[in-house]
């Protein structure tokens, strides 16, 4: 199949500049390219091996290796001499569900039957060494997946010890990776190992879009013919990269710009010593690729911009925030004493019609969130929960169906089959003949990260408004929000106010989309909590039995609820029907009472029994305490 030729895509010209510096210097670590669908990142990443210089390997090595490289395990031996081959740069495409063994490598189960000999089958790790490791949609590849390449990036290394088998082989290769940020982030530490990242848009301009049109058309119906159309492009392009290859070891950097790349780090606040190392390596870089061999300031800038936009030390939701000034105060709120006088008259006669009858509706208002809240810290108030889970980090659970294999164990009834072993345990009986029978099965046995869904039930009814409640409530959300970011759980919100709930972010893990939401969600009318309670239902049963994915349901209200759902029958008793059902399920779930004031009705605990669940008030705990609560209901804690 002809491969659409890097030189024939229009625009995207920092794309293509990312990653032709990879293929001048592999020891840049790679490229993230971020962007929608259909912005040509997966065609500039598979055209990338073809104008990378052709490598020299042993003849037929299933690992590329060189005549200088050695593969414990292997028949190779250190004194041998090797027919050699030239080759196309390896693209290796790992996909999203790949197994363990597929990208580690495994025992090689035809040796075994065919010559009774334990051999090892090479994995994508190998097929990847000297070459390009892909990974499309990479933010949606499973966490254990994620751990092996992190381990292997960071040495060059793959080692497989399993099922008596030992083997080290080289792993260095350029990891590339494409993602919709729409559809979730990388993990912080996974993020950090990608040495450049690129933002791609979708092409504004009609010439520019009429040419790829013209392109794509022209590719599609004759691959052939356009492919030699540009094969003088591609030779060109590789004959500078290979030239820049061997300018690269002899490229200089004064020592003024070192002080420069220190600057430009800590200017942005990077934590990260690798954002120093790779942004010279990437300054000398494009350096050799302009044919010089002394770098500029305007090489270290370029290379700034590549290097540290995915390291900057401005944390997840940090980029609404003013750094010193608390929120400004609200006009419709805060304009004068009487005003505030009357909001709260307003809110004394919204909180005592809470036994079903209507309270008027407020009028519509948008609070902000009230990020100005003490920062979680766990270590103070819960120190079980740091002791068993620290920042950052989700608990290991076993027998997970997804997840690093560990051990195997006879099973007839397996569902996930460890081969190697259930081969070998049949040819116990005869070497000779295989004949499996239900003894022989053995069940694979892993151990995984469990995630979370937690669902939000936000109230945004006209009784939130009073004394800037909402703002509260919100900032209490946006401390978990921050806390399911650095455990990649996914998060859901549905918010309730005048006739009807809405689910205003479905179950993602995007964070910053639940944010944004949560900022512009406006506050008065009514409280439909049963329609809120009735979405809340159907969400949970379609991830109840999600493997290695636990939902929990916090709820944010006073609990009066006066909207019946279909405009029909007793509200509240509507409410904890549905709370009962919810219940059934075994879902945990916590219910945050934002009910103040001297005359309080007690309708969250009413409705926090009705779940099985825990009730707390906002009034009383801290926010480092609530998003405590929230964690310890999630791990079965408190």
């Amino acid at each position: 199949m002809k491969q659409y030729p890097f030189t024939a895509i229009v625009g995207q010209e920092k794309l293509k500049r990312a990653l032709l510096l990879c293929a001048v210097n592999p020891a840049i670590g790679g490229v993230l390219i971020k962007g929608e669908k259909g912005t040509a990142k997966s065609t500039a990443a598979r055209g990338l091996s073809a104008i990378m210089p052709p490598i020299q390997r042993i003849l037929g090595s299933a690992f590329n290796t060189s005549e200088q490289e050695y593969v414990s395990g292997s028949d190779y031996k250190n004194d041998q001499v090797f027919e050699l081959e030239d080759i196309t740069v390896p693209f290796v495409d790992l996909p999203l569900g790949a197994s363990e063994d597929r990208v580690l490598g495994s025992l090689d189960l035809q040796a075994i039957v065919a010559d009774k000999k334990k051999k090892f089958l090479p994995g994508l790790l190998a097929g990847a060494h000297r070459g390009i490791l892909y990974v499309d949609e990479v933010n949606l590849l499973q966490d254990h997946l994620v751990d092996i390449l992190l381990d292997v990036a960071a040495s060059g290394i793959n080692t497989v010890q399993r099922e008596g088998l030992s083997v080290s082989h080289p792993s260095k290769f350029v990891l590339i990776g494409t993602m919709n940020p729409e559809e979730g982030n990388l993990r912080p530490q996974f993020l950090d190992r990608f040495g450049l990242m690129v933002e791609v848009e979708s092409q504004m301009d009609v010439k520019d879009r009429t040419e790829v049109v013209k392109r794509r058309m022209a590719f599609e119906n004759d691959a052939d013919a356009f492919v030699k159309q540009w094969s003088a492009a591609q030779l060109a392009l590789q004959n500078q990269v290979l030239k820049a290859q061997q300018l690269l070891p002899f490229v200089t950097m004064p020592e003024g710009l070192l002080t420069l790349i220190s600057q430009l780090c800590i200017e942005w606040s990077v934590s990260s010593l690798r954002a120093d190392i790779v942004l010279y390596k990437t300054a000398t870089t494009l350096a050799a690729l302009a044919g010089r061999e002394t770098v500029t300031a305007n090489d270290v800038r370029e290379a700034a911009e590549l290097v540290l936009v995915h390291r900057k030390g401005k944390k997840p939701f940090e980029q609404n925030q003013k750094k010193t000034e608390p929120n400004p105060p609200n006009p419709e709120t805060t304009d004068s004493k009487e005003r505030g006088k009357s909001e709260r008259n307003q809110s004394d006669t919204n909180e005592d019609c809470g036994e079903g009858n209507c309270p008027p509706d407020a009028p519509e208002q948008i609070f902000g969130i009230n990020k100005n809240i003490e920062k979680p810290d766990l270590r103070l108030d819960l120190p079980a929960i740091k002791k068993e889970m620290p920042d950052g980090r989700r608990i290991k659970a076993a027998n997970t169906a997804k997840g690093i294999q560990v051990r195997t164990e006879q099973n007839a009834l397996a569902t996930d089959i460890a081969f190697s072993e259930t081969i070998q345990h049949a040819l116990t009986r005869d070497p000779d003949f295989v004949s499996l029978k239900g003894e022989d099965i053995h069940q694979k046995i892993r151990h995984g990260k469990a995630g979370h869904l937690i669902l939000f039930v936000v109230d945004a009814s006209g009784s939130m408004a009073a004394g800037k409640r909402m703002e509260a409530v919100k900032g209490s959300v946006f401390n978990l929000l921050q806390d399911a970011y650095q455990k990649r759980d996914m998060v859901g919100v549905i918010a309730f106010r005048g006739v009807e709930a809405e689910i205003i972010l479905e179950p993602t893990l995007s964070i910053d989309l639940a944010e944004k939401e949560l900022e512009n969600l406006p506050t008065g009318g009514r409280t439909p909590l049963a329609h809120a309670m009735q979405l809340s239902e159907h969400i949970l049963k379609q991830y109840r039995n999600a493997q290695n994915l636990k939902p929990l349901l916090v709820i944010l209200s006073d609990g009066k609820a006066n909207v019946p759902i279909n405009g029909g029958g007793d509200a509240w008793q509507q409410t904890l029907q549905i709370a009962s059902n919810i219940a059934e399920m075994e879902i945990p779930s916590l219910v945050l009472d934002t009910e103040t004031g001297y005359l309080r009705f007690g309708r969250a605990v009413e409705l926090s029994n009705a779940l099985g669940g825990e009730c707390v008030s906002l009034d009383t705990l801290s926010s480092s305490e609530i998003t405590g609560k929230v964690l310890a209901r999630m791990e079965g804690w408190g």
